[in-house]
């Protein structure tokens, strides 16, 4: 099943991922916003707000899915504001039917109760956080969404989603027809994807721009702290030649499942790896070529020569 490319943009992808990167701290330790982040917005948030975010923390991770398909079928609603105020006024059975197409399973009752759980800490974390950076990050989002659009139309579909996210390869084969690149700052440098009925959503990170231009860019630094161990690199010289499973990785390292996911990480966070979709969320992994002129390219051009 052949498969469209669209390309979105809209603060309330952004709302929802710095809430979540907060709230889930599920992979905090390689972002860009980490602890430091973390820590720095919880000096902000009163008592009952920090509790009011910690048990949200336990509430089902799936939640999201439902919060971004909302997200994407947002219509007119583009501002957060308008946004969450659409889905306080809409009926239950009315945010149900706008995304059932996606999310088969859920319910009405479903759908109120993560309404009724989100939206006034959605609200909260508007006020307390998000409008103060609002006016910075949205203008490089748009930038970074506008030339993803400029160049759907001079790319092949599979080679621009590899571009945008760094190493997701998504088969043309695969039982989806639309999958839908939505730029994010706070998730950077991680990309992250959620298959849906029939689409698929990946998030891509975008950088922010260097405030001193003597200063490696992060994407150089990335790749030299990938390559800096010797165990990745001879995962990178097994993985050169075809994509590999995640067990056939494991068999010829001979490390943990643990430590296996550290250079795993660590390797895609580059964009040294291609990470190969299949059905049933079965991923392969293979080396990245674009990953390798990309070091020498920033390399060069950080060094001036």
């Amino acid at each position: 099943m052949a498969y469209n490319v669209k390309v979105d943009v809209s603060p309330v992808y952004e709302l929802l991922g710095s809430f979540l990167v907060h709230v889930v701290r599920k992979w905090t330790s390689n972002m860009d916003m980490g602890p430091e982040w973390i820590s720095t917005i919880e000096s902000r948030l009163d008592e009952a707000t920090r509790a009011a975010f910690a048990e949200a923390a336990s509430w089902p991770f799936d939640d999201y899915d439902v919060l971004y398909a909302w997200a994407v079928e947002r219509g007119r609603n583009n501002e957060i504001l308008d946004f969450l105020k659409d889905l306080e006024l809409s009926s239950p059975e009315q945010l149900c039917g706008r995304i059932i197409q996606y999310i088969p399973g859920l319910t009405p009752e479903k759908s109120a109760l993560i309404r009724n759980n989100y939206v006034p800490l959605l609200h909260i974390w508007y006020d307390v956080y998000f409008k103060d950076i609002e006016p910075l990050y949205v203008p490089l989002l748009e930038e970074d969404a506008a030339e993803k659009l400029t160049l759907l139309d001079k790319m092949e579909a599979e080679s621009l989603i590899d571009y945008a996210s760094g190493g997701l390869v998504v088969p043309q084969e695969l039982p989806i027809e639309q999958v839908i690149l939505l730029p994010i700052i706070h998730l950077r440098p991680i990309n992250t994807y959620c298959f849906y009925n029939n689409m698929l959503l990946i998030q891509y990170p975008v950088d922010l721009p260097l405030e001193d231009p003597n200063e490696a860019p992060n994407v150089l630094l990335r790749l030299t702290r990938a390559l800096a161990a010797p165990e990745r690199l001879r995962l990178l010289r097994y993985l050169a030649n075809e994509p590999k499973t995640l067990s056939e990785i494991q068999l010829f390292l001979n490390e943990s499942e643990e430590n296996l996911m550290v250079h795993l990480r660590q390797l895609r966070i580059a964009g040294l790896l291609q990470v190969h979709l299949g059905g049933n969320n079965q991923e392969k992994f293979c080396l990245r070529p674009d990953g390798i002129s990309e070091l020498q390219i920033f390399l060069e051009s950080y060094i001036q020569i």
